[in-house]
């Protein structure tokens, strides 16, 4: 199972004519919430479970996808990486399907030609396959049945915990990734953003089996979850397999946890260094930002663009095109809460720490007093567009960025961010800079790559 550690957000546009919103079908059991361009949203009246479909007939292919509303901001210290471990248990089987049967979800799907896995991130955790759409039902009644009737047992803790560990040591070993998980964790106090996903590895080796069957009784629950399916299926059809399996299961019996901390307001730079073995340097500078719902995250993205994608980028001209960094790169947060907008560059051979991260917080404090030009939003904003199209390759490409916006609090951002871009002006690229990129809300990180000494 992978773990995204720096995802790239893709909202995908759809082709005309290919993908279709089916029209608000009535099914027994379901209440149409709304529709929002191709996507229809239904709850499942008893337990809570969303659903949403998008249909697109014009290969037998469907992608089922549920996502539960649990990452690593729901965990605390002592269950760090709880979510992600959970999220390899989740493949061991339950005693209606498991490998001594021969039913397992790895051996039904491989035998399918199916493509499938899971991913967790700070904000949820989620399941798929991508397959024919024949086998759509075969697939929703081993997923659905692993909501609930897990087996959650020692014997697979173990090994499971030794393959997890291994992703967290491989991480250790790259650079931006150590750099990154140092200077998230010094940017909050008080949040539970402050842990990475893969969790802290004393964590990872010592959280126990009941602690992950709290977790899993806790969070796994229809009214914590959303099914997406997209491709080539009937819908009434559909939402009554979602029903006769999802629908067997109650709403939690207890409320759903929720995250109620908030970040104080931060009163002046943070420093990060981290020496470890490594060739070349890395700096990183990252300035609080707003959740993925805030009206300013599109006009954020552009200055993103606009200071690190491509060679005309602000930064890869000062730094790249002068050959003191090899790259530069921009990751602006899209979470539920509050998070970091991220600019990294990784130094070239014999350039100093001190000369990027001059140069870098020089190119933004242009951008705040000078602004930046319609030609430059424009391209940023083309860019970005582009990515969007780029995401058209079927139906588990939208999926994948709808979970990300389910994730973020609200599915329909698939749409509105997009839109959204196509608003953004200079003045308001001037003004996001201003508001949110500031010294005092800043951390500033830099990797110090250790050569060990010669024999």
């Amino acid at each position: 199972m992978k773990l995204r550690l720096i995802p790239t957000l893709l909202l995908a546009v759809l082709p005309l004519g290919a993908m279709a919103a089916p029209e608000s079908v009535a099914v027994e059991g379901f209440s149409h919430v709304k529709t929002v361009g191709d996507v229809a949203e239904y709850t499942l009246d008893d337990n809570g479970l969303q659903v949403l479909l998008m249909t697109d007939h014009s290969a037998p292919v469907v992608t089922f996808m549920v996502t539960y509303r649990v990452g690593s901001r729901n965990e605390v210290t002592g269950t760090t990486g709880a979510t992600h471990l959970l999220e390899h248990l989740m493949f061991k089987g339950s005693p209606n399907f498991n490998r001594e049967k021969g039913n397992n979800i790895d051996q039904v799907l491989e035998a399918l030609g199916a493509q499938y896995n899971a991913t967790t991130w700070l904000d949820r955790t989620n399941y798929y396959a991508q397959l024919g759409s024949e086998h759509l039902e075969t697939y929703m009644a081993i997923e659905a049945d692993r909501m609930r009737n897990l087996w959650l047992r020692e014997s697979d803790r173990q090994p499971e915990m030794t393959v997890v560990r291994n992703e967290f040591e491989i991480g250790e070993n790259d650079p931006t990734q150590v750099l990154d998980k140092e200077m998230t964790a010094v940017a909050y106090l008080a949040h539970p953003y402050h842990h990475s996903t893969i969790g802290w590895r004393s964590d990872i080796e010592g959280v126990s089996i009941e602690k992950l069957q709290e977790f899993y009784n806790t969070f796994y629950w229809p009214d914590n979850s959303t099914v997406t399916i997209i491709g080539d299926f009937d819908p009434a059809e559909a939402l009554g397999l979602v029903k006769k399996y999802y629908g067997a299961y109650p709403k939690a019996p207890q409320p759903i946890p929720q995250v109620y901390t908030v970040e104080p307001e931060q009163t002046g730079q943070r420093r990060v260094l981290v020496k470890k073995a490594g060739q070349l340097g890395v700096v990183g500078v990252a300035y609080k930002s707003p959740s993925a719902r805030h009206a300013d995250q599109a006009a954020l993205q552009v200055l993103g663009s606009i200071l690190t994608s491509g060679k005309n980028s602000r930064l890869y001209r000062a730094l790249t095109d002068q050959s003191l960094t090899t790259d530069v790169s921009d990751y602006v947060g899209f979470f539920h809460d509050p998070s970091l907008f991220n600019l990294w560059a990784n130094l070239a051979p014999g350039v100093t720490h001190e000369q990027v991260e001059k140069i870098i917080v020089d190119e933004v404090e242009k951008v705040k007093a000078d602004g930046v030009t319609a030609t430059e939003v424009n391209a940023a904003v083309s860019k970005k567009l582009a990515d969007i199209a780029f995401a058209r390759d079927g139906s588990f490409a939208i999926a994948s960025s709808i979970n990300e916006c389910i994730a973020s609090g609200d599915w329909t951002l698939y749409y509105t961010l997009e839109e959204d871009y196509g608003k953004v002006t200079p003045e308001d690229v001037k003004r996001v800079a201003n508001r949110y990129l500031n010294e005092d809300q800043s951390v500033v990180g830099w990797f110090i790559p250790l050569v060990p000494a010669a024999e």
